[in-house]
């Protein structure tokens, strides 16, 4: 099952506009949308894996230019979102963020490049506590782009045999990590009020 997915997914990532859906997910998920760009840039690069730089720069590159999104409407259009966001599963994260923000300021910014947490949370409390913007722009590029061409770079390294093994054991960890998860949401469903 998962290993037909896998197929499919490197496939899709080899096409030809997969560039520019890649550059269309990285500015959404660090402005307004929760999936982050690694879904894309992992089977990208495993697809043409001596083209791992340039999907590297083209996400950190539309990641930060989404993250600029991001703080403006923090710092111009918070109350628009306001509601829907301290109503949504991030409003406990956001107020994190925004409390951490005040302290740690660049270092958190630069951090947050590199969480699983939607960085879309990280950008727009950014705009909220008013951090300054070409501080903000600097932790953005060396967070973003480390994580991405950190990405790139294990690919890069690993290539075609690392592209034959996790094709190999597609199907195990598809399973493994499909179980995680319905452990994941039984523990959250079972320890709640």
């Amino acid at each position: 099952m998962f290993l037909k997915l896998y197929d499919r997914v490197i496939a899709l990532s080899a096409h030809r506009r997969a560039p520019a859906i890649l550059s269309v997910l990285s500015f959404s998920e660090s402005s307004v949308f929760p999936i982050p760009p690694d879904v894309m840039l992992i089977p990208m690069c495993l697809a043409r894996v001596s083209k791992s730089w340039w999907y590297a720069a083209l996400c950190t590159l539309f990641s930060v230019l989404g993250g600029m999104a991001g703080y403006l409407i923090g710092k111009l259009a918070f109350e628009w979102i306001e509601p829907w966001l301290m109503g949504s599963s991030y409003a406990g994260t956001f107020e994190s963020a925004v409390a951490a923000f005040e302290t740690w300021g660049f270092w958190y910014i630069l951090v947050a490049g590199f969480t699983p947490i939607p960085y879309k949370v990280f950008t727009v409390s950014a705009g909220v506590v008013g951090m300054a913007f070409p501080v903000f722009v600097v932790g953005s590029v060396i967070g973003r782009g480390g994580r991405f061409f950190l990405v790139a770079a294990l690919i890069y390294l690993g290539g075609e045999k690392l592209a034959g093994g996790l094709r190999k054991y597609v199907d195990v960890l598809g399973w493994l990590l499909l179980a995680a998860a319905v452990i994941a949401f039984a523990v959250v469903e079972l320890s709640g009020p």
